[in-house]
């Protein structure tokens, strides 16, 4: 009996420091660059993340739910409506798939300049 407990709390660590492992948080709003969808270069892509797990809208509209790759939990993902895993930048800013599509994180226009007082 010890034993197998000792196995389920060896398995547990083991399993949460896997999932845990990414460490980047991915949500917000990317462009499509590249081998986008239905030709829809420059169309906006969603990402939220919840903990581990991932929600996607790719630029053609269709959702699909993310997680960490298991083999690769600090650098890839595995997105399973489209089958496929896909590459992040260490700093979230470039996701790529294996099928060749990239994303860019779109941070938007720049905010304005101060507005100038006059005297």
């Amino acid at each position: 009996m010890r034993m197998v407990s000792l196995a389920f709390g060896l398995l547990a660590a083991v399993a949460a420091t896997g999932a845990s492992a990414q460490s980047i948080n991915l949500t917000g709003t990317y462009k499509c660059v590249q081998m986008c969808r239905q030709g829809l270069v420059g169309y906006q892509a969603f990402i939220t993340q919840n903990g581990p797990q991932l929600n996607l809208l790719n630029e053609a509209g269709e959702p699909s739910r993310a997680w960490p790759d298991w083999f690769a939990p600090a650098t890839r993902i595995w997105v399973e409506n489209q089958n496929q895993g896909a590459v992040y930048s260490p700093d979230g800013m470039l996701i790529q798939f294996d099928n060749g599509t990239i994303w860019q994180r779109d941070l938007g226009l720049p905010p304005p300049p101060p507005a100038r007082r006059r005297r």
